[in-house]
């Protein structure tokens, strides 16, 4: 099996803006190469041809293929966990939910995972010439190693060279990527073969003696330093970074989209970011509805818990307010059922069986959750991901309601609707601005990384001999 498996100091250092990166640097080789991450925890997702039918995958993994100029399937992300509170995720098990992890039974309850990610890894390996695996988190947690098979774990049963990254913008990147290193054990060690910096500005030859040093204590070598570059985001995974997307030009509309605690695929508004006349805020509060044009009800993994959070802050009044006003509103997905008259889970689908609670009233339509979920590719390129049936009407004026997530990404479709909407002209595309962030990075890591070393070591793997350092696994 030939690939190689990027792993990280932290959540957030950059695996997967390296491993979308390196995907693309590698398909333009003409390498066959395929993205894989054994296990996402995401509320963002997306829909895949599977068979048959539909399946549900990361939204990385599945910009990754794209990278890659690759077909996304299931494959690429075996286990994607839904978090549905602290203590308790959903699984979606090659595409198709599988019922619930805990954090009590996190070793336990995870075997079967962990064959199905590994039979997954095997299947592409089979059919790529490489594979470029991203890790999650960081592999040096190792009160979870015993159960790991996304770090090294994986790195194991495939025998795949490992490099980390670390983000130096946050400080400490030294320490953290020797420290990863050395608290693993002496088998994982054998793996490692060496770094990336990431999201690096100033001048490189203040830094470059650090990595010198660093090679000199590991006996690894640095790959490259990735340069900052605040124009280069990618469809985001996770919610750690909703900062939104501030317009370029003078008298722009502001859009307020209102931060769900269990907000999802809130990728559904990145192609409104890419508007110059469009200001793309995220907001937790009333007030901070008031001078919005347009506010946005996102996705949500649990519709009946946002929306009781959503009265606890009084942000049912300011929507319904900013209706009563004559000012649109766009509801998506879980959005959309809290813009209906009435959402009704009978078996517990959500949350309590029997549950039942009236909607925001804009909307004269119903939602009832059904065990089943709903897997579905829109004709546009949107997708439907959901538990809950809509019945009535879900447009009325200016509010407007949709349970297809990515309509927007449609150039045509979302012209038209700021158009009817803010009286805003589009002045952007989204599918080739996507495409041209991938190329960019690609770029980036061609300019700034040794991929030639690093096709070598996917292709070779670990070199025999790495050192091993103390205190090694601390056995």
């Amino acid at each position: 099996m030939s690939g190689l498996l990027v792993a990280g100091t932290t959540s957030d250092a950059g695996k997967s803006v390296l491993t979308t990166g390196l995907c693309r640097a590698f398909a333009r080789r003409g390498v066959k190469v395929a993205p894989y991450k054994a296990q996402n925890m995401s509320n963002n997702s997306m829909v895949v041809a599977a068979g048959d039918g539909f399946a549900e995958i990361g939204r990385a993994q599945w910009v990754q293929a794209l990278a890659a100029r690759a077909t996304p399937e299931a494959a690429m992300n075996p286990v994607l966990l839904k978090p549905g509170s602290d203590r308790r995720s959903h699984v979606v098990l090659m595409g198709r939910p599988a019922g619930e992890v805990s954090s009590s039974d996190w070793e336990a309850g995870r075997a079967h995972l962990a064959r199905a990610a590994h039979d997954a890894y095997d299947d592409l390996a089979s059919r790529y010439d490489v594979i470029v695996a991203e890790g999650a988190g960081s592999p040096a947690e190792i009160n979870l190693r015993a159960g790991d098979y996304v770090n090294m774990g994986l790195a194991r049963h495939a025998d795949l060279p490992t490099i980390v990254v670390g983000d130096i913008d946050r400080g400490g990147v030294f320490a953290a990527l020797l420290g990863t290193v050395a608290l693993l054990a002496p088998e994982d060690q054998a793996l490692i073969t060496g770094f990336v910096m990431n999201k690096f500005r100033g001048d490189l030859g203040l830094l470059t003696p650090g990595l010198e040093m660093l090679q000199r204590a590991t006996g690894r070598p640095t790959y490259g330093v990735l340069p900052w570059d605040p124009s280069l985001w990618l469809d985001s995974e996770d919610a750690l970074d909703l900062d939104g997307r501030r317009a370029s030009s003078a008298g722009a509309k502001r859009v307020a989209v209102v931060r769900l605690p269990r907000i999802s695929n809130f990728t559904d508004l990145d192609a409104l970011g890419l508007e110059p006349d469009l200001d793309v805020v995220f907001v937790s509060s009333p007030r901070d509805l008031a001078d919005a044009d347009l506010v946005v009800l996102p996705g949500t993994r649990a519709t009946i818990s946002d929306l009781a959070w959503l009265r606890s802050r009084g942000l049912d009044r300011a929507v319904v307010a900013h209706a009563e006003a004559g000012r649109p509103v766009l509801g998506i997905c879980g959005g959309c059922q809290m813009l209906g008259t009435r959402i009704a889970d009978p078996d517990g689908t959500e949350g309590e069986a029997g549950a039942e609670v009236q909607g925001l009233g804009l909307l004269p339509h119903t939602t009832v959750f059904g065990a089943e979920k709903v897997l579905r590719l829109d004709e546009r390129g949107g997708y439907e991901i959901h538990h809950g049936r809509v019945t009535g009407t879900t447009e009325d004026g200016l509010v407007a309601g949709t349970m297809v997530h990515g309509r927007l990404e449609d150039d045509a479709h979302r012209a038209a609707f700021l158009r009817e909407a803010l009286g805003v002209t589009s002045r952007a595309s989204f599918p080739a601005a996507r495409d041209a962030r991938l190329d960019r990075l690609g770029d980036l890591v061609e300019e700034h990384l040794d991929v030639d070393a690093l096709l070598e070591l996917a292709l070779s793997g670990a070199p025999a001999g790495l050192p091993v350092l103390a205190p090694g696994g601390m056995r």
